[in-house]
C-alpha cells in the first residue's frame, strides 16, 4: 500500500470502521458482518457476492449517526470475480475488509477485496 512516511494509514485510523463510514468512492478499509452470500449459476460468468453489514442485529436506531441524522448506507455488497466460493465466507463472519469502494446498483461495493476474518458465529 502507498501509505506516505509518519502518515496512519486507514486501519489504524479508524480499526474500527463501520460500513455507514464508508466514502462513496476510492480505498477504504472497513469491519463487518456477512449478512448474506450469493452464488451465480453455472451457466453464468463465476463471481461470488456477499452482503456486509454493521451488526448482524437490525434496529432502527443502526442506521441513525450522531445528531439525529441518517447515514446513507447500511451495507456494503463485496464481489469477488472469477471464484465461484470464497474459503471462510459465510453468513455470520466477521470480516475486515480493505478495497477500492464504487457504486453498484445504488448500494456502495468492493470488487476483489483483501480481507481478513476476525470471527466467526456460532449460532445465527
Amino acid at each position: 500500500m502507498a501509505d506516505t512516511p509518519g502518515s496512519s494509514g486507514p486501519a489504524s485510523e479508524h480499526p474500527h470502521q463501520g460500513i455507514r463510514d464508508l466514502p462513496a468512492r476510492g480505498r477504504a478499509t472497513c469491519t463487518g458482518f456477512i449478512e448474506s452470500v450469493t452464488h451465480q449459476p453455472p451457466s453464468e460468468q463465476p463471481f461470488f457476492s456477499a452482503i456486509i453489514v454493521d451488526a448482524l442485529e437490525h434496529s432502527s436506531q443502526s442506521s441513525i449517526g450522531g445528531g439525529g441524522v441518517k447515514k446513507p448506507y447500511t451495507r456494503l455488497r463485496v464481489i469477488w470475480l472469477g471464484r465461484d466460493r470464497v474459503p471462510g465466507i459465510e453468513a455470520g463472519v466477521e470480516l475486515r475488509l480493505n478495497g477500492m469502494v464504487t457504486q453498484l446498483d445504488g448500494l456502495p461495493a468492493m470488487f476483489n477485496p483483501r480481507y481478513e476474518i476476525l470471527s466467526r458465529q456460532e449460532h445465527l
